[in-house]
């Protein structure tokens, strides 16, 4: 089965790929033409998803899927939560992390997770759109400090519960065991799966 998955972030790609294994034909938007930036504009980690999947089937009419993530901090009301990627203003995990940090100095209540949602459209039977959604959490605690130098984004201030390193101190295998978009792509998978038997 062909699928494309709807982002131009390759650390994404890496890790997604990985987990798809052999059984899916994996596109890129790349792949299919799409120089397109994709809407995400709903205002909810959910709604985005939806809206960068449904843009590739509308223009392109290929089953596809798209994820769309985010981190919500408890002391902080829920953000950065649906602007995660540009909290500072940028599209810079460095500067965002400061952010994050910064707005966190006075606080003890360091609990936060990580939150994604995959969007699923297929082509079914009969021409008949099928549309899932499939989210993923991850509980956690907000360091006061970056640690680590792999994963991207708010990898090394963000240490999942039971553990006593960050993501970024983590293998790509390690935390694709778990992390949020793990948890979402397995859902996804198991449904693909049982689709196609």
């Amino acid at each position: 089965m062909e699928l494309c998955f709807a982002t131009n972030n390759q650390h994404k790609l890496d890790e997604v790929s990985n987990r798809l294994g052999h059984t899916f034909s994996l596109r890129t938007l790349q792949d299919i033409g799409c120089t397109d930036e994709l809407p995400e504009t709903s205002g909810t980690i959910s709604g985005n998803s939806r809206q960068k999947a449904d843009y590739v089937w509308t223009h392109f009419g290929m089953s596809c899927f798209a994820d769309d993530s985010g981190l919500e901090v408890d002391a902080l009301n829920g953000e950065p939560g649906v602007d995660s990627a540009f909290y500072s203003g940028h599209r810079d995990s460095e500067q965002n992390i400061q952010k994050v940090l910064r707005n966190l100095s006075d606080k003890t209540n360091r609990k936060a997770r990580f939150i994604t949602v995959f969007t699923l459209v297929l082509h079914g039977l009969n021409a008949v759109l099928v549309e899932h959604q499939f989210e993923g959490i991850i509980e956690g605690q907000i360091l006061t400090e970056p640690r680590g130098t792999g994963g991207f984004g708010y990898d090394p201030i963000f240490m999942p519960d039971g553990y006593d390193r960050t993501f970024a101190e983590m293998s790509m295998d390690e935390k694709g065991a778990i992390s949020h978009r793990a948890l979402a792509l397995a859902k996804m998978i198991a449904y693909l799966k049982e689709q196609a038997n």
